[in-house]
């Protein structure tokens, strides 16, 4: 059985040896940007390692891991390095390139594999448009949020974990089941990036309060603004405008509502809550429980806790 350094480098290998024409340049060389750079590669990451737990073949696993990756929102500086019509271009030519990709599984699994993929692929649009309509919208539930986040974040790892479960010979029982436990494993690690952002520091790699300064719609504003009064709920929405105030001022501003409101344990709670629900449901697969250990791991990494 492949370690997960072991499992990372291969992945890494396979993106490395897979080849883009030179030509056109501007079509061709944002791919090959987007794709390099490493990073966790959790999609891939989780797909590889939910299909350990039926199978050692790991090999097999490759085009597909692959697939998910090349399909994974890529690096802002692409649309500033190129320009937001060769960012389109070059994104639609990435999603044809992933279909060849997943043109190498077993003929015998490739219908079902395109059509999590598809429903994978068009979700994540979904969500990205409630985002991005969210921007403008006052109000927006805890429930409208939390639906969101399933659609732009959850749903890309489930779909990974589904098809590598799928290739690894899974039971559609499992699969199903892999499927809820990453969408779980999906909402608590985007509750914590939002939680992060606010409270994290600067050796994640981002200016902390960059989501108070910018106006998005967490679940830290959305908690806050379900629980304050009228006037506490203005200098929510108008902090961040006030010119008077420099940018971290604003956010500790913001900051010291939540803590008022209570908002970091209750964001910290609906963390644990999904995270749990999903450790529980890896204990309910028809796997040996040996074989969930490394992905159990995983997620415990990806969230910060220990056994």
């Amino acid at each position: 059985m492949q370690t997960n350094e072991q499992l990372l480098l291969a992945i890494e290998n396979y993106l490395a040896q897979t080849e883009f024409p030179a030509e056109p340049e501007r079509l061709y060389a944002p791919i090959g940007y987007s794709l390099a750079g490493g990073g966790k590669r959790l999609r891939p990451m989780l797909l590889m390692l939910a299909h350990g737990i039926f199978t050692d073949r790991f090999q097999a696993a490759l085009p597909a891991a692959a697939a998910v990756e090349v399909v994974r929102r890529g690096k802002p500086s692409v649309y500033a390095k190129w320009g937001p019509s060769v960012a389109i271009l070059s994104g639609d030519a990435m999603m044809i390139c992933a279909y060849r990709l997943l043109s190498e599984v077993p003929a015998e699994l490739l219908p079902r594999i395109l059509g999590t993929f598809n429903t994978m692929a068009l979700e994540v649009c979904e969500g990205q448009q409630y985002d991005m309509d969210f921007e403008s919208k006052r109000k927006v539930s805890v429930v409208e949020y939390m639906h969101m986040i399933e659609l732009k974040t959850s749903v890309l790892l489930a779909g990974s974990i589904t098809i590598g479960a799928m290739l690894g010979g899974a039971s559609e029982e499992d699969c199903r089941k892999l499927r809820r436990f990453a969408i779980e494993l999906g909402l608590a690690f985007q509750l914590q990036d939002d939680l992060l952002d606010s409270y994290g520091d600067d050796r994640l790699g981002k200016a902390i309060g960059g989501d108070i300064l910018e106006g998005k719609q967490t679940y830290l504003m959305i908690t806050a603004m379900s629980r304050a009064d009228e006037a506490t709920r203005e200098a929510l929405r108008t902090t961040r405008l006030d010119a008077r105030l420099s940018d971290a001022e604003k956010i500790a501003a913001v900051k010291s509502i939540y803590d008022r409101l209570d908002v970091p344990r209750l964001t910290e709670q609906q963390i644990s809550l999904r995270f749990e629900r999903a450790l529980s449901i890896l204990d309910t697969l028809s796997a040996d429980k040996a074989r969930t250990q490394r992905i159990r791991e995983y997620a415990e990494s990806l969230i910060g806790r220990k056994n």
